[in-house]
């Protein structure tokens, strides 16, 4: 078995518009977490049907139950906003971000 660099750790969701499946590979860590909690909490939903020797898993979910949410980017004045909020509860602008200062 050899070792699989960052590039090769894929995500795949696999279904079809007939199908009421999705099947979710992924060699990500915190989607492998949630995929195996949501699976032991329904396991009339969703199944873990394989794992790979490199590390990755595949699970088929009930495709109702798996939503994909995109998020646009913050506008200036939100941006503002929430610079403006962080900074009265303590929070100090530091080069790479804010930071808590109490």
């Amino acid at each position: 078995m050899r070792r699989l660099n960052k590039y090769e750790k894929e995500t795949i969701l696999l279904t079809s518009e007939g199908d009421n499946k999705m099947c979710i590979y992924t060699f990500n860590a915190g989607l492998k977490r949630r995929l195996a909690d949501f699976a032991k909490k329904y396991p009339l939903l969703a199944r873990l049907d394989e794992t790979s020797p490199e590390g990755g898993v595949t699970y088929t979910v009930d495709k109702a139950r798996v939503s994909i949410r995109l998020i646009p980017p913050y506008s200036e004045a939100r941006i503002q906003k929430a610079s403006e909020i962080a900074k009265r509860n303590g929070f100090k602008c530091v080069q790479g971000g804010l930071r808590r200062t109490a």
